[in-house]
């Protein structure tokens, strides 16, 4: 009975926890926080439950599926299941959303608007848990549309200075992406046989004609790829994290950004394998491009956001580098790479958030001494900037090395020598992530407060943050001792979809 209604609960229940907090009176702030803490948790208690029932053995086949009747005049259904590519995906999602309303509990952004606050976080859980487990193209769509408003109205109401015209980018550059995007699902709807169903369309996707398949693929390309977001179309990026509150920017780093990265996985590639072979090696191109191009706009940088938003256009990069390579060694690390990446980077969001409260700016020119007046925040800070560079024994590591060493033998069919230049030019990114990740430590964290702060009395980490940041620092480093548990989940369904790529592409 569980494993019929688990993904229906997963990704409904916060829904429902929204439609709650919409009839809570508006002076009781607490009940509201109540109200959302406690529908984050059942939605994580079936997540748990669903990580503790699935199948480890049979990581490449769908798991607690449901597949009933949904739209019958398009030939829709409602079809949801988890395999071993969304399933470390979806444990993040829920994990992630649980720890934004713990921290928020004594850090909501001004205008203070509790219920509309945590109300768009729930509904924004709703979107993208179901992104993860959509199983037709439609419902796929839907869901991976319905993160679009919360996201823009929780930028453009609790944003910063310029929020308005951060949040309208953000709007118009994915919704752009999103009208290809649908052009290329009806387009496989009617070369596949009169089907959203993904599944069947993967079975199907051999039998498209090649420059069908090429065609189709681009649109694909420009709604996943803005989403990720990839060079050169990142440029709403770095505007939106800088405008977002805290809690906007984590969830927008740790989750929304690998709906684009996992509709490549899940859709492009599987069902246009002779597409996803054409297309390889501009998208390995532009994912390097991406990783220098983010890692030296990250030492332009003067404000805290932005130097790590624009850290995510290089990180993310190295995700695309693994899934360009075709190669289940390379997608297994780009799967590691989006967990990892979701980890550190929100918990670095966090952090710069948390500097913010108490300082009052982002500026690092203006910023120092933080290991004096708050030592405790200053060694997380200086944690996550390591596992964030790469560092070995920390989760980063398993994302950037093998999507680096992947590219050494790409897919059949993929030109060797050119993915290798790919190889040196990402490894070179590495070098740049380490210097501007350590030359934003030294100048927020070592010598002596400016004089403008010298006197403050800046506390240090408090309860709220350490309940939201604990089970987020003890994963990155569990996961970078231990990368087998995400690898070993992964696996198996990223080998059967390679395998079966190279056999229809080839």
């Amino acid at each position: 009975m569980f494993d019929s209604w688990a993904l229906t609960l997963v990704v409904f229940l916060p829904a429902v926890g929204a439609a709650l907090l919409v009839a809570v009176p508006r002076r009781a702030e607490n009940l509201m926080k109540l109200v959302a803490l406690a529908t984050t948790l059942a939605t994580a208690a079936v997540g748990v439950a669903i990580l503790a029932r699935f199948d480890y053995g049979a990581t490449d086949t769908l798991q607690f599926e449901v597949d009933r009747p949904w739209i019958d005049v398009i030939n829709s259904r409602y079809h949801m299941g988890v395999d071993g590519i969304s399933l470390p995906l979806l444990a993040l999602s829920v994990l992630i959303t649980v720890l934004c309303v713990v921290y928020s509990w004594d850090h909501f952004p001004e205008p203070h608007n509790p219920k509309a606050f945590l109300a768009l976080m729930l509904v924004l859980e709703t979107g993208m848990n179901g992104t993860f487990v959509g199983q037709d193209l439609i419902l796929f769509f839907v869901f991976f549309e319905l993160v679009l408003l919360p996201m823009y109205f929780m930028i453009g109401v609790w944003g910063g200075p310029n929020r308005q015209y951060a949040a309208i980018k953000f709007f118009l550059f994915t919704l752009f992406g999103s009208a290809l995007m649908i052009l290329a699902f009806l387009a496989l709807y009617f070369k596949g046989g009169n089907t959203f169903d993904i599944p069947l369309l993967v079975e199907r996707g051999g039998t498209i004609a090649r420059d069908a398949q090429i065609l189709i693929f681009g649109g694909l390309f420009m709604g996943f790829a803005i989403k990720v977001p990839m060079f050169p179309f990142h440029t709403w990026l770095p505007d939106a994290h800088t405008e977002a509150p805290t809690v906007g920017s984590v969830i927008l780093a740790a989750v929304l950004l690998k709906l684009g990265t996992y509709g490549f996985i899940r859709i492009a590639l599987p069902i246009l394998p002779d597409a996803a072979q054409a297309w390889a090696p501009w998208i390995g191109g532009l994912a390097v491009v991406g990783i220098i191009y983010g890692a030296l706009g990250c030492l332009a940088q003067k404000d805290l956001k932005r130097l790590i938003a624009f850290s995510s256009v290089a990180h993310m990069g190295f995700v695309m580098l693994g899934i360009a390579t075709l190669t289940d060694y390379g997608i297994n690390a780009a799967v590691f790479g989006m967990v990892a990446h979701g980890l550190i980077t929100g918990m670095l969001f966090f952090i710069a958030g948390s500097i913010q409260e108490r300082y009052g700016t982002r500026e690092m020119s203006r910023l120092g001494g933080l290991l004096l007046q708050a030592p405790r925040l200053a060694w997380l800070l200086g944690f996550c900037a390591m596992a964030s560079l790469g560092l070995p024994g920390l989760a980063g590591f398993w994302g950037e090395f093998p999507a680096i060493l992947s590219a050494y033998q790409p897919a059949p069919g993929l030109s060797e020598a050119l993915f290798r230049v790919y190889m040196v030019v990402a490894a070179v990114g590495t070098v740049f992530a380490a210097g501007y990740l350590l030359w934003m430590y030294q100048r927020t964290a070592f010598g002596t407060a400016k004089k403008e702060f010298a006197e403050a009395h800046v506390h240090d980490v408090h309860l709220p943050e350490w309940l939201a940041w604990a089970p987020l620092l003890l994963l990155i480093l569990i996961l970078g001792i231990f990368p087998s548990l995400i690898f070993r989940v992964t696996d198996g369904a990223v080998q059967s979809m390679t395998s079966a790529l190279q056999a229809i592409g080839g």
